[in-house]
C-alpha cells in the first residue's frame, strides 16, 4: 500500500485531473455481491488500478485548481497511518488520554501561531479548541450553542414566550457569499428558513458584507418582533475569497447580544504569516472561530479546527452523561470529553495529523508553503491582466484568482455562456481542473492555487492551456 501511494504521487500528472467516467460506470465492473471466499491482495490492487482510479478526480494533482485545495503531505499521511493503526475511539478522556490531551495542546499551538486572543486557549477560562470533521460541522455546533444561549436569554427576560415561539423568531445573518453550510446549519438547528438573512454584496465592497446593510436588516427584524441571535463573518469567501469587515461586525453583534462566529475555512490558514494576520483583526470580538488545516496547511482531510471563548453553552447544547460513559475523571470535572464538543459520539485521533505536520514542517515551512501559492496566484493574475481578452473579477488577496473572458460585442448574456463553455472544455479534456461561481450574476471562472504539488511551472502551463482553449472558442464564435 505504501508503494501504491508513493507511485500514485510520483505519476499523478499522467492522469486526467477530472475523472472522465460516466455516471454509473462502476456497477457493471464489479460483482453484484461480496465474495464468499477471501480474495488475494493482488486481485484487489488490480481492480484498484483498473476500476477505481479511473473514477477518481485527482485533488492532489498539481493541475487541480478547482474549489479550494484539499492538502496532503508526507507528514499528514504518517499521522493518518498512526491514526488508523492505533484506531482509538477517543470520545472521552478515559478512552485514550493522549488523544484528548494532544488535541488540546496542538489546538493551543495553532491558536498561538494565529495570535488568537488568550480566551480561545485551553489555559484560560472556559475556552479552547477542538477538531471537527469539516467547517460545516463547526458552524453547526456553534449555532446550536448560540441557540441554547439565545433561548436562555429570552427565558430569563421573562417575556412570557414559550421556547417553541422563541425558536421561531430566531434570526441568522451572513452575506450572500457565505458558505452554504450556514443555511444547512439553520435547517438542522430548526431555524426557520425564512429567518435566514443572506445579505447582498457587490463589487463596490469587493463582495464583502456591508455593516450598514447588516444594521438595517437587524433593525427591521427587531421592529418586527424577531430575535437576532447569530452573525457569521467570513474570512475568505468561497466564491471570491472576500474578507468581511470583522471588527465592525463584532461591534454590531455585541450591540445586539448576538453570537458572533468567524468562518475562515480557507484563508484563515494564511494568517499564520505576519503579512496576512491583519485580516484576522476583529477575532477578539468573536465567540467562535474556525478554519480548515486540511484546506491549506498540509494536513490530510479531515481536520477542521474550531475555537470557542466559552464552552458553557456548547456543553449545554451537546453534552449528555449516560451511566455507561461515566467515570471518575469526568464526574469530577478533571478533564475535557470532546464527545460533548461535537455532534457524533465517536471520534478519530485526528490530532496526530496536525501534530506531525506542525513538527515536521515547523512554522517556517508552513509559512513558506502558503507564500509560494500566493506568489503563484499573483503571477497568474498578472498573466490574465496582460491578455486583453480576459478580465480579473475580484481582488486577489490570497491564492484565488477570479477571472473571465470579456463580453463579446453584441453578446446578450455578459458572455456567461462563453465562459461556461470554457470551463466545460477545460475540465472535459482533463489537462487542468477549474470551477466557477457567479459574482453579481456574472459567470466567473475560479482558479485556486493550493494543491500540495503545485508549483509556478504548473500555473504557467495552465494559463497556456486556458489561452489555447479561449482562442478556439473565440474563433468558433467568429
Amino acid at each position: 500500500m505504501v508503494d501504491f501511494v508513493a507511485d500514485y504521487h510520483r505519476d499523478i500528472e499522467s492522469f486526467p485531473v477530472r475523472s472522465q467516467v460516466k455516471p454509473g460506470y462502476l456497477r457493471p465492473l464489479l460483482p453484484d455481491s461480496a465474495p464468499a471466499e477471501p480474495e488475494t491482495v493482488e486481485d484487489v490492487f488490480a481492480d484498484l488500478w483498473s476500476k477505481i482510479l479511473p473514477g477518481i478526480t485527482h485533488w492532489q494533482s498539481p493541475k487541480f485548481f478547482g474549489y479550494y485545495p484539499c492538502n496532503v503531505s508526507t507528514a499528514g499521511m504518517l499521522g493518518e497511518m498512526l491514526c488508523g493503526g492505533l484506531n482509538v475511539n477517543g470520545f472521552s478522556w478515559i478512552t485514550s488520554p493522549a488523544a484528548t490531551e494532544l488535541e488540546t495542546i496542538v489546538l493551543d499551538w495553532l491558536g498561538k501561531l494565529l495570535h488568537l486572543p488568550e480566551e480561545f486557549l485551553s489555559t484560560f477560562g472556559k475556552g479552547g479548541g477542538v477538531i471537527q470533521g469539516t467547517a460545516s460541522e463547526a458552524v453547526l455546533v456553534v449555532m446550536l450553542a448560540a441557540r441554547k444561549r439565545a433561548l436562555k436569554q429570552v427565558s430569563s427576560a421573562a417575556q412570557g414566550m414559550s421556547e417553541a415561539e422563541a425558536l421561531s423568531k430566531l434570526v441568522v445573518y451572513s452575506s450572500d457569499q457565505t458558505h452554504s453550510c450556514v443555511i444547512k446549519a439553520c435547517q438542522v438547528a430548526s431555524i426557520a428558513t425564512e429567518n435566514f438573512r443572506p445579505l447582498p454584496t457587490d463589487a463596490s465592497t469587493n463582495f464583502a458584507l456591508s455593516p450598514p446593510v447588516v444594521r438595517k436588516a437587524i433593525a427591521t427584524d427587531v421592529e418586527a418582533g424577531l430575535i437576532p441571535f447569530f452573525l457569521c463573518g467570513t474570512l475568505g469567501t468561497t466564491s471570491s475569497a472576500a474578507v468581511d469587515p470583522l471588527e465592525e461586525l463584532g461591534d454590531i453583534a455585541k450591540e445586539y447580544g448576538m453570537w458572533y462566529h468567524i468562518d475562515a475555512a480557507y484563508a484563515g490558514n494564511a494568517c499564520i504569516c505576519p503579512e496576512f494576520r491583519h485580516y484576522l483583526n476583529g477575532v477578539e470580538k468573536a465567540d467562535s472561530y474556525n478554519m480548515n488545516p486540511h484546506k491549506w496547511l498540509l494536513t490530510n482531510f479531515d481536520c477542521s479546527t474550531l475555537w470557542m471563548k466559552d464552552s458553557e453553552f456548547l456543553l449545554a447544547a451537546l453534552s449528555n452523561k449516560p451511566v455507561f460513559l461515566r467515570n471518575e475523571a469526568t464526574d469530577n470535572n478533571l478533564v475535557v470529553d470532546y464527545k460533548d464538543w461535537q455532534i457524533p459520539l465517536g471520534r478519530r485521533f485526528r490530532a496526530l495529523k496536525l501534530w506531525m505536520v506542525m513538527r515536521l514542517y515547523g512554522t517556517s515551512g508552513l509559512q513558506s508553503f502558503i507564500r509560494s501559492h500566493v506568489s503563484s496566484a499573483k503571477h497568474f493574475e498578472s498573466l490574465v491582466q496582460a491578455d486583453s481578452r480576459f478580465e480579473v473579477m475580484a481582488p486577489v488577496t490570497f491564492s484565488l484568482v477570479c477571472f473571465r473572458l470579456r463580453t463579446l460585442p453584441g453578446s446578450q448574456d455578459n458572455s456567461n455562456s462563453l465562459n461556461s463553455k470554457l470551463v466545460d472544455a477545460l475540465n472535459r479534456k482533463g489537462n487542468i481542473f477549474v470551477t466557477h461561481t457567479e459574482l453579481s450574476g456574472i459567470y466567473t471562472v475560479r482558479f485556486a492555487v493550493g494543491a500540495t504539488h503545485t508549483e509556478l511551472q504548473h500555473v504557467q502551463a495552465a494559463w497556456e492551456v486556458i489561452q489555447a482553449e479561449a482562442s478556439h472558442l473565440l474563433n468558433g464564435k467568429q
